[in-house]
């Protein structure tokens, strides 16, 4: 059985600044809550949590009684026992917090509020992207999630995460020079955003967004995720954490250049694989979009030996089969060529939900003790 191991004592809170969730007052109450969600509605008991978490049962119960006191953990049960009485069963209560995730795109926008198993309880949609200018994005943020919010009571809220086309500042929650949005450079969006909503905010790319929702629900611990809409851009899991480089700025997949003498992308370069695909999806080439994708990610498998390709975004959703199969060629070409089992392909779950349920991971993953770099 794999153990997760706890801190002696009382250690650093791991929510989010700002939050008043007060279960969370140590490490070892996080990993007690994490280990209760995975648990899902059966529950887990307290000696299988001491187990687990490397704790003796009475720093466990201690535990357990202060997060059921908060409404954090309920009983769910007994269950039979070896010798001696039937042990009783803990569960999380969902309910108990929630956190908003928004996807702002080049063009829309979607948010979704969650509970503490990251589930989406409520959905709005609307169009607004970031061609709105500066001051339209931020009053159109805090007015769907404040309409949002006000769909439903909900318990202690998190904060909001915010995942959007980079490059951006993730630690300072500043953007950058937006590809094809100049007007948002240097603009300090997270600062914004709070000061309209009055909540704690995170703000990351929209492709790290998924990737790192992607990984909460067991996508496995090295993956690209590569998102087609509007644009193109990659999100990478290695070694069970996204990776966002040194400068936060790892995953600008679209912007590596395959063609010299290509088409002048946004970014000022020529022959970008966003560029290529874009033209292809443009003149109705959808198999040629998918042949060029897959040259991107032949390079990113090839570099960082990867076990997984997913595939998101709207352009993709639109002929699914026909990207995967495309994408697969390539990698299937390139296993031969080397002498490896071709990297499997696939669509992402989440039903075009992936950035805004991983935005909203952003602020998930600190009740859980799970860091998000």
């Amino acid at each position: 059985m794999s153990r997760t191991r706890g801190i002696s004592g009382t250690g650093a809170g791991g929510a989010a600044a700002g939050v008043n969730l007060p279960g969370l007052r140590s490490h070892n109450a996080a990993l007690v809550l994490d280990l209760l969600r995975t648990a899902g509605p059966d529950g887990i008991s307290r000696l299988e949590l001491a187990e687990r978490i490397g704790l003796t049962p009475q720093a466990v119960s201690k535990i357990t009684a202060r997060l059921r006191a908060e409404g954090m953990a309920t009983e769910a049960g007994q269950r039979a026992s070896t010798g001696g009485k039937p042990r009783t069963v803990l569960r999380l209560v969902p309910e108990a917090g929630h956190a908003v995730g928004v996807h702002l795109d080049r063009d829309a926008l979607r948010a979704v509020l969650v509970d503490l198993t990251g589930a989406v309880v409520a959905e709005r949609t609307a169009p607004l992207g970031l061609g709105a200018g500066r001051a339209a994005v931020v009053d159109g943020v805090t007015r769907e999630v404040t309409a949002l919010l006000g769909e439903r009571a909900v318990g202690a809220l998190l904060g909001v995460g915010v995942g959007l086309p980079g490059p951006l500042d993730h630690a300072q929650g500043v953007l950058h020079k937006v590809t094809g949005y100049p007007e948002f450079d240097r603009f300090p969006l997270r600062q914004a955003l709070e000061g309209g909503l009055g909540v704690p905010v995170v703000v990351d790319k929209d492709t790290n967004a998924a990737a790192l929702g992607l990984a909460a629900g067991g996508a496995g611990e090295s993956f690209a995720y590569l998102h087609f809409g509007a644009g193109l851009g990659g999100g990478l899991v290695l070694g069970g954490v996204v990776h966002r480089g040194a400068r936060t700025g790892a995953g600008e997949f679209g912007h590596q250049v395959i063609q010299l003498d290509g088409p002048v992308c946004e970014c000022g370069n020529r022959g970008c694989v966003e560029a290529l695909c874009l033209a292809a999806v443009a003149r109705g080439d959808i198999e040629e979009a998918a042949r060029v994708l897959g040259t991107g990610a032949q390079n990113l498998v090839a570099l960082l030996d990867i076990d997984t390709v997913l595939l998101g975004g709207r352009t993709v959703a639109a002929r699914p089969e026909c990207f995967v199969r495309g994408v697969a060629d390539v990698l299937t070409e390139r296993g031969r060529r080397v002498g490896e089992e071709p990297v499997p392909v696939r669509v992402a779950p989440g039903a075009g939900r992936e950035v805004a349920q991983g935005a909203a991971q952003l602020l998930l993953g600190s009740v859980f003790g799970r860091g998000v770099g």
